[in-house]
């Protein structure tokens, strides 16, 4: 399989991932892994910045296929099936396909916002 073929194939599996965290059927352990896996592929911040030559883009070929395929290993494959199945609409052109969909990022990035801001302001206050 090259390597197109691969980032096409996690395009397609990161949706169906997203769908099987609501799945009551799905372990504990791969939600665990399937939401680390949908976080980190969502997240505009890497774990290595991309302006680093070789290893910034390393950890985007790295380590979300992996977390990716363990999460993947983890959901029986029926559950997996009907989640790959209801996901083929949802993305459009590497977007969510309705706006919605991206509420949960957006909840994401505004806690940590928040928390960061609520942080800086009481890290100024001398007790």
């Amino acid at each position: 399989m090259s390597i197109k073929q691969r980032a096409e194939k996690l395009k397609r599996d990161i949706p169906a991932l997203f769908l099987a965290l609501g799945n009551s059927k799905t372990p504990p352990a791969a939600k665990i892994f399937a939401g680390i896996a949908v976080a980190y592929a969502l997240s505009p911040v890497d774990l290595i910045p991309d302006f680093i030559p070789v290893l910034g883009m390393l950890d985007d070929v790295v380590i979300l296929p992996l977390l990716v395929g363990l999460a993947l290993k983890l959901i029986p494959e029926n559950v997996l099936c009907e989640c790959r199945a209801k996901s083929e609409g949802m993305w459009q052109d590497g977007k969510p396909k309705r706006w919605y969909y991206s509420i949960p990022i957006i909840l994401v990035w505004l806690i940590v916002v928040i928390v960061i801001v609520k942080f800086s302001i009481f890290s100024n206050i001398a007790f």
